[in-house]
């Protein structure tokens, strides 16, 4: 589903990522652990079609960065849903609109949002907070948002930057519980990491990565 073979790529004043080999396969949950600044959030940008490799090639489910045309990335996007440390929740429009927004980028009726919206906020416990606004919501509560608006437009990858990392431990490990369930639906996910506790012992591929390059 996703491979990175070879891959660089470069910041002015410090290096991302260099030489990285890559799979994820369909439907498996990998977790790369490495501290701030080891390049973690560069492979999900990188994953995402955000950034383009300066060496190598970036491939998802079909789809080579070398070869891609700019129409293509939309197409890969909606088969993505990415889930932030810092939430990206917008403060002027409350729960429901929140998490309908990716729907209504595709275009889709608003009854199909309605009834997609309300399943998806019950499956991450938030079924009853539709009109609450990001402010009057826990941290936690924050990222279950994040991961329902992730998952609204079904995506086969889930691309999770240290979502725990503004999280209390209890709060952190439902996440992880909800990932998990994810995970076991089908859903590919990708999470970044720096808390090696936190995940150790859940049985899921580790890869380890320090100063832009993995390690075995």
């Amino acid at each position: 589903m996703i491979a990175l073979e070879n891959v660089s790529y470069s910041y002015k004043k410090w290096v991302g990522v260099t030489d990285v080999n890559l799979k994820i396969e369909r439907g498996e949950f990998t977790y790369i652990i490495g501290p701030t600044g080891s390049g973690k959030t560069t492979l999900m940008r990188l994953i995402y079609m955000d950034l383009f490799p300066e060496k190598g090639r970036v491939l998802i489910n079909g789809f080579d960065t070398n070869r891609l045309k700019n129409r293509h990335i939309p197409r890969i996007r909606k088969n993505i849903g990415m889930i932030f440390q810092s939430y990206n929740l917008l403060s002027d429009r409350d729960l429901f609109q929140n998490v309908a927004l990716p729907l209504h980028v595709l275009g889709m009726k608003r009854s199909e949002i309605k009834e997609i919206v309300s399943e998806m906020l019950n499956e991450v416990g938030l079924y009853g907070k539709e009109d609450h606004y990001p402010e009057e919501l826990s941290g936690g509560e924050q990222q279950r948002a994040c991961v329902a608006r992730a998952l609204v437009k079904q995506p086969e990858i889930i691309l999770a930057d240290e979502p725990t990392g503004n999280l209390d431990p209890i709060t952190a490990y439902d996440l992880l519980e909800l990932l998990d369930t994810i995970n076991g639906e089908g859903t590919a996910v990708f999470m970044a990491s720096h808390n090696y506790t936190l995940i150790r012992d859940r049985g899921h591929r580790m890869v380890q990565i320090q100063e832009g390059k993995l390690r075995a």
